[in-house]
């Protein structure tokens, strides 16, 4: 990771990454690959096909991933009490095209058992969002039933990014791969990737501009899915995405505080008016 990484990000990437040393101390990373081996039943794994996430992604209209989290460092507490096994279900009936489970525990409130619940709840392909650093952890996603896992080029080194990608496919994961700027553009192409998620966060300050994946949506090539996260909340900026040619949306703060989720949803793919939603 540059030094001039984010401060945010590089303190939440070091505590994740102390907090790996500790599970790997307590259950080794051969006892997860011996699981993997088998593809145990009982972990959700065997639900899991390859290339589900990516799919998903690649309908005739904008795919929404819809996102499960409690809270956030911008955001702060959104729904604590949160049951993912009620929310990704109202995801569901209100058309999303796969979800997104927040794992990291301290700043985000969730864990890997979100993802084993979402999976029992839902039939959608799921993308365990956090800030992978190591093998371990994408042997976790497989084994909790995750159908992909991101990877954020800030927070990697080409080196690093480069093995966890090829790790991932290995796997049987999909991977999002998550860029900020045009020089991280660059750095993930240099992995062919499908998949490329445009984070219209700046970590620095917490400030949200749409306009950045309009910007860097020219630099990747027709090939590769393009999806905008953070700062969607309405349909207007959906068919605005659209037309300039994003394939996905990755929505969570807007729909965590709605009400009504699968309201919200629909409002947000056209379905339902706001006021309806409201």
């Amino acid at each position: 990771m540059s030094a001039a990484t984010p401060s945010v990000l590089a303190r939440i990437v070091q505590s994740t990454r102390e907090e790996l040393t500790r599970r790997k101390r307590e259950r080794p990373i051969e006892a997860l690959e011996a699981l993997v081996g088998r593809d145990d039943p009982a972990s959700g794994a065997a639900k899991r096909e390859p290339g589900r996430f990516r799919r998903a992604l690649a309908g005739d209209r904008i795919a929404v991933i819809a996102e499960f989290k409690r809270r956030s460092p911008s955001a702060g507490s959104l729904r604590e009490e949160a049951k993912p096994e009620e929310i990704v279900a109202a995801y569901e009936r209100g058309g999303a095209s796969a979800l997104s489970v927040l794992t990291e525990g301290p700043n985000f409130g969730g864990s890997l058992d979100d993802v084993r619940v979402a999976r029992g709840a839902s039939t959608l392909p799921i993308l365990r969002k956090d800030f992978v650093v190591d093998r371990y952890q994408l042997l976790e996603a497989r084994l909790a039933g995750a159908d992909a896992v991101l990877l954020i080029v800030a927070a990697l080194a080409d080196a690093e990014l480069a093995e966890l990608h090829a790790a991932a496919l290995a796997l049987g994961l999909d991977v999002l791969v998550e860029v900020h700027d045009a020089d991280e553009v660059a750095r993930a192409l240099a992995l062919d990737p499908a998949t490329i998620g445009v984070n219209n966060r700046d970590l620095r300050d917490f400030s949200v501009d749409v306009d950045r994946t309009r910007a860097l949506r020219a630099a990747i090539p027709s090939g590769v899915a393009v999806v905008s996260e953070s700062g969607i909340g309405d349909a207007k900026q959906l068919r605005e995405l659209e037309r300039d040619g994003v394939d996905a949306v990755l929505v969570g703060e807007s729909l965590m505080r709605a009400r009504d989720p699968a309201l919200a949803l629909l409002a947000l793919l056209g379905g339902v008016s706001e006021a309806q939603a409201r």
